[in-house]
């Protein structure tokens, strides 16, 4: 059965961060319940929907922003106390908004995450970027220093597992399993987790079980035993839909079994079913123009109907409800609807025609004022939520905005060579400039003009190892008077690398030493500086190890470093090329002297070739194709008949606009491998002392044979 799920716009509220909205219990069964909300304006609104308005319960004074909320309750009672994070304070309110707790906790750091559960008391888990800390009744308990940052937390039901386990989620694709103050063991994830949540709600039978999002669209469910943990399913992102921030489970279809809710960060509400079988299926999907922050599944709108409410970042409070719009039955039940829905229609119109007039005679007295000389023009504040991420799947950054009012343009601006991307949710219109790459180191200058009531703008953009620098964004929103907003994204000079949990050893690998006087945080901060994904704490400990793979080409790096010395293995000598010269670089800065000593096997060259060259086939022989399909064409206009053409031909001419799509897809990728392979030549010999810069003509020739043979025999004679 697929679910008829409507849609209702209820009220909006600030900008809303992840997790900070939630349903109050209900006081009988298939009863309304009250919806809770916290935003960025340190506001906290508790309402609830008569006849179809939002209704008031209270709504606090504005404050410093919201970071997350959470209900609690003594076990077994309803879980009625609403729990809000601002700043490094925890505060509390009943469910009538009078406040019964003002904790000022010893974090330096706002709160991040948090998660409440009433044991003997009121256990709070508090989440700052990279510490963790328990409190019971407000008094510290446990700490732990993680490795990477913090994105969200959560503790087994004590009720069920006995003992106080408490699950961070961290940046470095790892869930961390904690037993007091110590990490009991780690999870290995697929990406980086954004969200987690107890299975069915309440972790299961056994109460171990932890369902995860991941910030690459990735969702899953693991059992968290006392010793280890068993993944029991995974879904992958097949359909490249956005990161994961919110979940919850809810019987939304009325068939006894939770459904699992998720919602994305591109706008997707999704459902999945427990059909037949132990992992889910998706049922039924619902797209908003803007990110899920919350969801949840209750009773809202009206008694007896189900519903999916979701908060989204500018802060609108949206239900899917099963309630029917249409209602079958006697016409006098259809005219009373009628008579409902103008009213409410007549009353937003008035409410409408008010703030239009209030609009005008502002505008008025802003320009009347503007003609006085002492008179200051106030610059509006708006809110960003920006987003800049590796794709593994092709090699590409996604730079995400989302403003919570219109974007009316969006100009981006390179100091290093990057190619822009097509994205197919992008409904605006791109223009390039021409740019001065000498003077002003100006390598890219586009913009995006956006449709009206855009308030999302994706963009993709592929940058090329060994070249760093700044990509700037500047933010221009449909507001008056006129602002706009710089973020700056950095490309740094290993930048298709990505973290992974672990490498293959038996790759022919290349090593580059480094020894020197050098603290354990200087050389964190160069490595910093070079790969994305390494968190900027320093870690705790003497010695680290971590692992990255190429995205574009899937080549290895291993890099191990302590005080005054590191360790950077390679199977690809460009990788171990790039690193040589940023970090002699950026020793130089500091005036401190490295030395530097490198081993190099002639055998990854080859490996590296062989790793290279399937894909410089596949472009070459697609962008032949596309060359093909003009000509082609005019053959079938003129002939009427291509039948008469090899099977081979008619294969193009088939899949034309497949072909066509996909190479306007990956601008300049054949230049690129081109590139690659020519590093790889240069830097083979730059090793030996070699300059063979000379050589390139006659390489590029070969490459255009595409030879694999001809190709590494040209690589060993030269």
């Amino acid at each position: 059965m697929e679910p008829s799920l409507a849609r209702v716009d209820y009220l909006q509220v600030g900008v809303t961060a992840q997790k900070t909205m939630r349903l109050l219990p209900a006081s009988g069964k298939k009863a309304t319940q009250k919806v809770v909300v916290g935003d960025q304006d340190g506001v906290v609104t508790c309402f609830g929907i008569k006849k179809g308005e939002a209704v008031p319960v209270f709504k606090t004074l504005p404050g410093r922003k919201i970071s997350r909320l959470e209900l609690g309750g003594a076990l077994n009672t309803p879980q009625e106390k609403i729990f809000v994070a601002i700043g490094s304070e925890v505060r509390g309110f009943t469910k009538r908004g009078k406040q019964f707790l003002s904790f000022e906790t010893n974090l330096t750091e706002s709160i991040k995450a948090m998660y409440v559960w009433y044991i003997s008391g009121a256990d709070l888990f508090l989440c700052a970027s990279y510490i963790y800390n328990h409190y019971c009744d407000c008094k510290d308990q446990h700490y732990f220093l993680s490795g990477d940052k913090i994105n969200d937390v959560l503790c087994l039901p004590v009720d069920k597992v006995k003992c106080i386990t408490p699950v961070l989620a961290c940046q470095d694709r790892v869930l961390r399993v904690l037993q007091g103050s110590d990490l009991l063991y780690e999870v290995e994830l697929p990406g980086p987790p954004t969200v987690l949540a107890l299975g069915n709600g309440n972790g299961g039978d056994s109460g171990e079980e932890i369902v995860y999002g991941t910030s690459d669209g990735k969702l899953g469910l693991t059992q968290i035993t006392g010793t280890k943990a068993i993944p029991r399913w995974e879904i992958g992102n097949e359909k490249k839909r956005g990161g994961i921030l919110c979940i919850d489970s809810f019987d939304i279809l009325g068939d006894g079994v939770k459904e699992l809710l998720v919602g994305r960060d591109d706008g997707m509400i999704e459902i999945y079913n427990f059909e037949s079988t132990d992992d889910p299926v998706l049922r039924h999907d619902y797209a908003l123009s803007e990110s899920i922050a919350s969801i949840q599944g209750g009773c809202v709108g009206k008694d007896g109907y189900d519903e999916i409410l979701a908060a989204t970042y500018s802060g609108w409070l949206t239900g899917l409800t099963t309630e029917p719009v249409h209602r079958e039955g006697g016409s006098g039940e259809e005219l009373k609807l009628s008579q409902e829905m103008q009213s409410k229609i007549s009353s937003l119109r008035n409410e409408l025609e008010q703030l239009q007039i209030k609009v005008l005679q502002e505008r008025d007295k802003y320009q009347q004022s503007s003609q006085s000389s002492t008179a200051v023009s106030s610059v509006p504040a708006f809110s960003v939520n920006d987003k800049f991420t590796l794709n593994k799947d092709d090699a590409s950054y996604s730079l995400i905005l989302e403003v919570q009012t219109a974007i009316d343009n969006v100009l981006v601006q390179s100091d290093v060579p990057l190619d822009l991307l097509d994205v197919d949710k992008n409904s605006a219109v791109v223009s390039f400039s021409s740019c001065d790459s000498e003077p002003n180191s100006n390598f890219l200058l586009a913009t995006y003009r956006c449709q009206a009531n855009t308030t999302r703008l994706e963009l993709k953009v592929r940058s090329i190892e060994g070249q760093y620098g700044t990509l700037q964004a500047y933010v221009t929103p449909r507001i008056q008077p006129k602002t706009c907003q710089v973020h700056q994204y950095q490309i740094k000079p290993l930048s298709l690398h990505q973290r992974t949990h672990s490498i293959d050893q038996d790759r022919p690998m290349n090593t580059l030493m480094l020894k020197g006087q050098f603290s354990f945080a200087e050389i964190h901060s160069w490595v910093v500086f070079c790969l994305p994904e390494v968190p900027e704490k320093t870690p705790a400990g003497e010695c680290i190890t971590f692992y990255f793979q190429n995205t574009f080409l899937g080549t290895q790096l291993e890099s191990t470093y302590r005080k005054g010395e590191g360790y950077f293995k390679s199977d690809n000598i460009s990788t171990i090329s790039i690193l040589k010269d940023v970090l002699s670089k950026e020793a130089t800065k500091r005036k401190i002297n490295l030395n530097i000593s490198y081993d190099v096997n002639e055998e990854s060259v080859r490996h590296t070739l062989q790793l290279i060259h399937p894909k410089l086939e596949y472009q070459q022989l697609l962008a032949k194709k596309v060359h093909l399909i003009d000509a082609l064409r005019e053959l079938q206009v003129h002939e009427g008949n291509v039948d008469f053409l090899l099977p081979k031909y008619r294969s193009i001419l088939e899949e034309a606009d497949q072909l066509l799509e996909e190479y306007k897809r990956q601008p300049a990728h054949l230049e690129r491998l081109y590139g690659m392979i020519t590093d790889l030549f240069i830097d083979k010999f730059k090793f030996k002392g070699t300059n063979v810069k000379t050589k390139v003509p006659l390489l590029l020739e070969i490459l255009d044979g595409c030879d694999q043979d001809g190709l590494i025999a040209f690589f060993d004679a030269a």
